[in-house]
């Protein structure tokens, strides 16, 4: 039987400020059997969606991804923060609730309209994911979906995100 992926996760009561409640994924990382799962059900996502390429949001969405990516024998591509990328680059600006934010991707990373599943570790406001979904099209790549370990619901991230793709969270937090 399957292990229950919430039993490894840990809240964090007011992280990182008072008044929020941190959903830690990091013992679940820890943990052989939880990982194990978290990339088993992900595999099945890449079944069914077939993409050609798995693009990783920065930072824990490179944990995620490329392990994925590995298990999956497909290639990794990373979208990072500004100035972290050599070389050529596309770029997109996004709104954040205070301020803005941009995201990069090396510009021949899907010039060849790889079919492309969006990775990370969580899907809160849903502005990154949905950048990143435009960022790819920028790029010259097909989105094919979505995939998060957890998704606080609550915060309707999926509204922001492409209608015509599906979004597959492993945990949902209402």
């Amino acid at each position: 039987m399957a292990p229950d992926l919430r039993e490894f996760v840990r809240d964090v009561p007011d992280f990182p400020k008072p008044g929020i409640l941190f959903r830690d994924l990091t013992p679940l990382m820890r943990d052989p059997d939880g990982w194990q799962e978290v990339i088993r059900q992900l595999s099945a996502v890449c079944e069914r969606l077939q993409p050609d390429l798995i693009v990783g949001i920065e930072s824990r969405g490179f944990i995620v991804g490329t392990a994925l990516a590995t298990a999956v024998r497909l290639g990794f591509v990373p979208v990072r923060k500004p100035g972290k990328l050599p070389g050529e680059v596309t770029g997109v600006d996004y709104a954040l609730e205070y301020g803005s934010d941009r995201l990069e991707i090396h510009s021949d990373a899907l010039a060849d309209g790889s079919k492309v599943l969006i990775i990370d570790d969580l899907l809160a406001t849903g502005g990154t994911a949905a950048a990143c979904a435009e960022l790819v099209a920028a790029a010259g790549g097909e989105l094919c979906g979505f995939g998060f370990v957890a998704e606080l619901a609550a915060l309707e991230g999926r509204r922001k995100l492409p209608e015509d793709q599906p979004v597959e969270s492993l945990i949902i937090y209402s």
